[in-house]
């Protein structure tokens, strides 16, 4: 199996190797400038919160078809326990009560860091994707680097623009179909921006379950996503991160079976763009059209973890 020559001459177009330096770790969040920040927080009005996470959940959206990539368990260790003692048996000491989880780092709303991601053994920026160990994690790539996610985001709902709930289940996102986005939430999408695209396709994991939200109601695995031109559309653009409201995140299988998940790969290693999946964007969509705006200041942090390829977060637009 190898690429087709649209994959070679897109990833020729967005290749962003060297851009920031040999030892960059951050690829395009490296757009994320003081300036674009401070611009970000200009957008803050009415001081309305959106949370786009779905709940971290025994019975989340992973059905076990990706290897050790499981729900998040959750256990107590321990309930109400005095940890100072209770020696006259009263309760008027504190009481504890702790709880431990056991997940994995991709199992709901996350953002997949710049090692989750190699083809030809290679890792974003040339680094060798055997640079990931089993004792070590990712050991240069590790979502760790990224100390911070915070700037302008920006809702280009597809699925409104196109006057549907939720996209075909095999509808590849174009170009003109975020340019049409961007024209239907009257926004400009500048260098920098974290950009959230819209498909509708997290209703079924709301109305249906895991899935019919990850297979598809028909259980034909095909799910809506961004194809080729949209990779050059985030290039273009410079997009710091994108996100959105799929499983998959890109069109799947897409229109050639020798690119599938191809887009996974021209943005986390060729462009080093940090992408995010099963975000919630239907409460944002709303509260976008209530605001009369589809651009927000967007906390997303990863969590830290060490060597980790991938992080949780629970992301918050506030207006």
């Amino acid at each position: 199996m190898g690429w087709s020559d649209e994959f070679y001459a897109v990833r020729d177009e967005v290749r962003n190797w060297g851009r920031w330096g040999d030892d960059d770790r951050l690829g395009t969040l490296n757009l994320v400038t003081d300036e674009v920040v401070a611009a970000a927080a200009a957008t803050v009005r009415s001081g309305r919160r959106v949370s786009c996470a779905i709940e971290l959940r025994h019975d989340g959206v992973q059905l076990g078809q990706i290897p050790g990539r499981i729900n998040p368990l959750h256990t107590m260790v321990s309930i109400d326990h005095p940890d100072l003692g209770d020696p006259d048996g009263t309760a008027q000491c504190p009481h504890f009560s702790d709880d431990v989880v056991t997940m994995a780092l991709q199992a709901g709303t996350h953002w997949d860091g710049l090692a989750h991601v190699s083809y030809g053994h290679e890792l974003y920026n040339g680094v060798p994707a055997s640079t990931i160990t089993a004792r070590g994690g990712a050991t240069v790539l590790g979502i760790e680097n990224v100390r911070h996610l915070v700037g302008r985001g920006v809702l280009l709902d597809v699925a409104g623009a196109l006057g549907v709930e939720r996209l075909e289940p095999d509808h590849e996102i174009t170009g003109d179909d975020l340019d049409a986005a961007a024209e239907f939430g009257g926004v400009e999408v500048r260098s920098g921006d974290i950009v959230l695209v819209r498909t509708g396709r997290i209703q079924l994991w709301r109305e249906m379950g895991a899935e019919a939200y990850v297979i598809g109601p028909d259980r034909d695995g095909r799910s809506p996503g961004p194809g080729f031109d949209a990779v050059r559309w985030f290039h273009r653009h410079e997009v710091a991160a994108v996100a959105n409201d799929t499983y998959i995140f890109e069109v799947f299988p897409g229109p050639r079976w020798e690119d599938a998940l191809g887009v996974h790969c021209l943005h986390v290693v060729d462009m080093g763009l940090t992408q995010g999946q099963n975000w919630d964007l239907e409460e944002l969509a709303a509260v976008c059209a209530d605001e009369g705006r589809h651009d927000f200041l967007l906390c997303a942090n990863p969590e830290p973890v060490v060597g980790a390829t991938g992080s949780p977060v629970n992301p918050v637009a506030v207006f």
